[in-house]
């Protein structure tokens, strides 16, 4: 285990059972889309931890069924009252949809439902799944993603949705999805939604919705900024109120793509994905190389820029994701970095890793300490790394433990009782890992392997800690 504390790198065995000008993301940032093979469940994964996670096993493997002669690709997982829901990759492009899983036996997982596998030419990353109770719905609602893939980024040749955004499906009896209605992004812009966030504002429901890289797509006529929010209280008709002008943050950012920040580093800015704290009253938007904004958003329709996280010069940026602790004081902010010999010699070499900040002030964030494993931390020539994709990818809090999905280094978990003293107490790596996303409920772990399918971790006896 190594962490890296906001002041210097420090590798101790301490628990031994435990930019380029065109940015690269988990939508495109691998050097080739990593296709789903045969899955080898016969080995035996590698799970490690203190007592909290010694007794922690790997129940259940699931591979995902062929829908349209192609093995599919998974992405993000969510958990809801029982079920789990697995996004899928554009893999093959073959457009399959969301996974639902009974998990009344997670040791084995039955698939009982599929959405959003009639969007042509479409992939569904991200899912969240709420109980929402507002004048126009009662139930449960899951929203999935909608990213288009198109002949100029991809080479897809086949028929495709017009638009990208995200779906809404009535799911209060999840074999029996219902769907509910769509919220679309521009026709001119060829991604779509790539990730977003639900949050509730009294008997009212907001999408927080990425139009993933639509600064990039201005000279294609793209008209919005990245970043809107939608009235969806009632779903089957979402209500634009607000399309977020990322230049109010001032500083060197321009407003495009791609600009030069206030050390002279070649940067990129757009916004890859958003999250919300439980009141509703800010947003946390995870915007690449310009950090982490922070929005007050309790107007919807006139969000005010509060602060924002900063990157030294020699840190490559790429604010991935983020999510909040200690009673949202306490932000994480993941990086995901491809490039581990970046061609900007005053950046730092290596995968990419965790910043832990203080937010009690939000127009001032301070960074507290970071979190690096093994693999990413350690500093060697080009090509002679180990194979494998070794950047930290999504984080999920539960408590005072960040559980933390980091493709080739599969899960890590993390104590955060103190976040300046980040420490590890957990592990699980299978074979061939190449974890994309995780989610904690109940007394499992669920992780979504790209090319192995849903995973299911479980501790018999109490609960997660």
């Amino acid at each position: 285990m190594f962490k890296l504390s906001s002041k210097v790198l420090a590798g101790t065995l301490a628990i031994t059972l435990a930019g380029t000008s065109i940015a690269w993301a988990c939508e495109d940032g691998q050097k080739s889309y990593i296709e789903a093979g045969a899955s080898t469940f016969g080995g035996i994964p590698l799970v490690k931890g203190t007592k909290n996670f010694m007794n922690l096993q790997e129940t259940a493997a699931v591979s995902l069924k062929e829908l349209k002669g192609s093995p599919a690709t998974t992405a993000d997982v969510f958990a809801h009252k029982g079920f789990a829901y697995l996004g899928t990759h554009r893999g093959q492009m073959t457009n399959e949809g969301v996974r639902i899983f009974d998990l009344k036996d997670p040791a084995n997982p039955k698939e009982v439902a599929v959405i959003g596998n009639d969007i042509p030419g479409t992939w569904q990353e991200k899912v969240i799944v709420q109980s929402v109770s507002t004048p126009s719905f009662k139930g449960d609602i899951a929203a999935i993603s909608v990213q288009r893939v198109d002949k100029e980024r991809y080479g897809y040749e086949g028929e495709t949705s017009p638009n990208g955004g995200v779906v809404f499906y009535d799911v209060t009896n999840p074999a029996s999805p219902k769907k509910l209605g769509f919220w679309k992004t521009p026709s001119e812009l060829p991604t779509g939604t790539h990730e977003f966030w639900l949050t509730k504002q009294n008997n009212r429901l907001l999408l927080l919705a990425t139009n993933y890289q639509a600064a990039r797509y201005k000279e294609q006529g793209v008209e919005v900024n990245d970043f809107s929010i939608v009235d969806v209280t009632d779903p089957s008709q979402p209500k634009d109120l607000a399309n977020w002008d990322p230049t109010e943050v001032g500083g060197a950012f321009d407003g495009n793509y791609t600009y030069k920040d206030e050390t002279g580093a070649s940067r990129t800015a757009f916004l890859h994905s958003v999250i919300a704290d439980e009141t509703g009253k800010y947003a946390y938007l995870s915007y690449w190389d310009l950090g982490t904004i922070i929005l007050n958003i309790e107007d919807p329709a006139n969000p005010k820029f509060v602060g924002r996280t900063k990157f030294e010069r020699d840190v490559q940026g790429a604010a991935h994701s983020a999510a909040l602790a200690h009673g949202g004081n306490i932000l994480i902010e993941t990086r995901e970095v491809f490039n581990p010999d970046p061609h900007d010699p005053a950046f730092e070499r290596g995968w990419g890793y965790v910043r832990v900040y203080d937010i009690k002030d939000k127009s001032n964030p301070v960074l507290l300490s970071t979190f690096r494993t093994l693999n990413s931390a350690v500093q060697i020539k080009a090509g002679e790394r180990q194979p494998g994709t070794y950047t930290v990818h999504d984080p999920k809090v539960r408590g005072n433990t960040l559980y933390l999905s980091h493709y080739s280094d599969g899960i890590r978990m993390v104590d955060l009782t103190d976040p300046s003293n980040p420490v590890e107490v957990g592990s699980y790596v299978s074979d061939k890992a190449n974890v994309w996303g995780v989610f904690v409920d109940r007394n499992y772990i669920l992780a979504s392997d790209m090319g192995q399918g849903l995973k299911v971790l479980q501790k018999v006896g109490s609960g997660l800690r």
